[in-house]
C-alpha cells in the first residue's frame, strides 16, 4: 500500500507538479528507460563493472580496517593516538577524497578504488574497535586464568566474542563503500552505473538518470538484505542477541 501510494504521489507530481515533465518524468517513463537499458545490456554491464570495483575496494577496506580496529581495541596507547584521527577522518565525506585521488592517481581505476577504500575502511575499524571493547570482561579474565594467549586467544576467544560487532561494522562499511563508489564513478568515463548517470545528465535524459538511481537503490538493498542482514541475524541468534 505504501509503495502504491508513493507511486501515485510521484505520478501526480510528474503531471501537475512545479517542474516541467522533461525534468520530472513519471513512473512509466522511468520504468521504460530502466527496461530499455536492461534489454540492450547497458544496465547489466554497468552493474557488473561497479560490483567488480566494489569488491576490490571493499576487500582492501576489510583487510585494513579489521586489523586496525583490533589494534585500537586491544592497545590503549594505540587507541589514544589513533582513535581521534580515525574518528575525525570518518567525519569527512568520501567525495572530499576525489580531488586528492585525481592528483595522486590520475584518471584511473585506482582513483575510484581509493575513494571506495577511504569511504569504508574507517567505519569498519571503528565498529571493530567497539566490538572488541564490548566483549564481556569476565570472558577475558577466564581466558587469562586458563593461560589462553596469542593466536589461540584471538582466534578462539576475542574475535568470536566480538563477532556481532564486527559483522555490524562490515555491514556499515559496505554501505559506505557503495556510496563512495557511486561518487568515484562520476570522476570520468569509466563504465559502471556512475557513467550511466553522467550520460543521462549530459544528454538531458532524466528518465535514464532516475532509472539508474532506482537501480542503485535496488542493488544496494538486495545485497544488504540477502547477504549482510542474513549473516547478521544468524550471528545474533547464535550469540543469543536475537530471538528465533
Amino acid at each position: 500500500m505504501f509503495l502504491a501510494g508513493l507511486l501515485g504521489v510521484w505520478a501526480l507530481l510528474a503531471r501537475f507538479g512545479p517542474w516541467p515533465h522533461h525534468l520530472f518524468p513519471g513512473p512509466k517513463a522511468v520504468a521504460e528507460s530502466l527496461f530499455a537499458m536492461a534489454r540492450d545490456g547497458r544496465l547489466w554491464e554497468g552493474i557488473s563493472l561497479s560490483m567488480a570495483r566494489l569488491a576490490q575496494g571493499y576487500a582492501l577496506s576489510v583487510l585494513i580496517g579489521v586489523p586496525l580496529g583490533i589494534v585500537m581495541g586491544r592497545m590503549r596507547a594505540a587507541r589514544r593516538v589513533l582513535r581521534p584521527l580515525v574518528v575525525g577522518l570518518q567525519a569527512l565525506p568520501s567525495i572530499c577524497w576525489l580531488p586528492l585521488a585525481l592528483l595522486w592517481f590520475g584518471l584511473t581505476e585506482t582513483s575510484i578504488i581509493f575513494v571506495v577504500v577511504m569511504g569504508s575502511v574507517l567505519a569498519i575499524s571503528i565498529s571493530v574497535e567497539d566490538g572488541i571493547l564490548n566483549v564481556d570482561p569476565l570472558l577475558m579474565r577466564v581466558a587469562s586464568t586458563y593461560g589462553i594467549r596469542g593466536p589461540r586467544f584471538y582466534g578462539g576467544v576475542l574475535l568470536p566474542a566480538a563477532l556481532p560487532g564486527i559483522v555490524t561494522g562490515l555491514k556499515l562499511g559496505w554501505s559506505f563503500a557503495w556510496r563512495a563508489l557511486m561518487a568515484g564513478e562520476l570522476l570520468y568515463v569509466s563504465g559502471g552505473l556512475g557513467q550511466l548517470l553522467t550520460m543521462g545528465r549530459e544528454l538531458m535524459e532524466i528518465p535514464q538518470v532516475m532509472a539508474v538511481m532506482i537501480a542503485i537503490i535496488l542493488v544496494g538493498t538486495f545485497i544488504d538484505r540477502v547477504l549482510f542482514q542474513t549473516v547478521e541475524l544468524r550471528v545474533r541468534r547464535r550469540w543469543g542477541l536475537a530471538t528465533g
